[in-house]
């Protein structure tokens, strides 16, 4: 499935960017694309709502930590993901230490 990517703020600090399809090595160069995209916008705290999010491989995974690292100073990188399949890639690679996990979109925002 083709990547859509929509970004839109939440109060003045906060952007939400919702993924639809699939992340993968031709698709995650998109992924960071936009989530530096809405840092640079002045969002303090970006949520990546992975809802409708298909698949998901390495080289997305390196995307999201990637970027939570580059701005791990000015903000906070947050994820919303509540398929199971998805959520045992971030058990099994130990990265739900690393990056906030949540299963809906209220919760990632609070």
């Amino acid at each position: 499935m083709e990547l859509q990517l929509t970004t839109r703020r939440e109060g003045a600090d906060s952007a939400v960017v919702a993924v639809s399809g699939d992340i993968d090595n031709d698709t995650a160069p998109q992924l960071r694309e936009a989530l530096v995209a809405a840092f640079a916008g002045g969002a303090k705290r970006v949520v990546v709502d992975l809802t409708t999010t298909d698949f998901l491989d390495s080289s997305g995974l390196g995307a999201l930590v990637g970027v939570s690292k580059e701005y791990a100073d000015d903000g906070e990188l947050v994820l919303v993901c509540p398929r199971p399949q998805l959520r045992k890639l971030f058990r099994i690679s130990r990265l739900d230490e690393v990056l906030a996990v949540h299963d809906d979109l209220d919760s990632a925002l609070r």
